[in-house]
């Protein structure tokens, strides 16, 4: 699994993404939460996986589209690190929660810790 969020790991079905949030687990690093289901895919991706920034907190959405490209910019950067041994296939969603425009750095510390929690959530069940 190399460093990159191509087509094929991108989250785009809206019954699976329905799914996810009535059966689906999840874990959170405030001001971030992710929503998880174990699954199985068709084209071979072992992840997919989609990002969203609430439009009650963020009216604007050049805040918005900002928040969610950093935020898929730090899970393409920490992607090989934590889910290169991932066996099971999984779909996510990466939710912000937050009501103040964070910073790249801070986002990454947050994502960091949010996939800790996930890898003890997942090896706990």
């Amino acid at each position: 699994m190399g460093v990159s969020y191509s087509r094929k790991d991108k989250l785009k079905s809206k019954k699976l993404i329905e799914k996810m949030f009535i059966e689906g687990r999840s874990v959170s690093a405030f001001p971030l939460r992710l929503v998880y289901l174990k699954t199985v895919f068709t084209n071979g991706a072992a992840i997919k996986t989609g990002v969203s920034v609430s439009k009650r907190h963020f009216k604007s959405a050049v805040d918005r589209n900002r928040i969610k490209r950093l935020m898929r910019e730090v899970y393409r950067l920490n992607k090989p690190i934590y889910f290169n041994n991932f066996s099971t296939q999984c779909a996510f969603m990466i939710l912000y929660i937050g009501s103040e425009k964070p910073t790249l750095k801070q986002i990454e510390i947050k994502m960091k810790l949010l996939f800790e929690k996930f890898h003890d959530d997942v090896n706990k069940n």
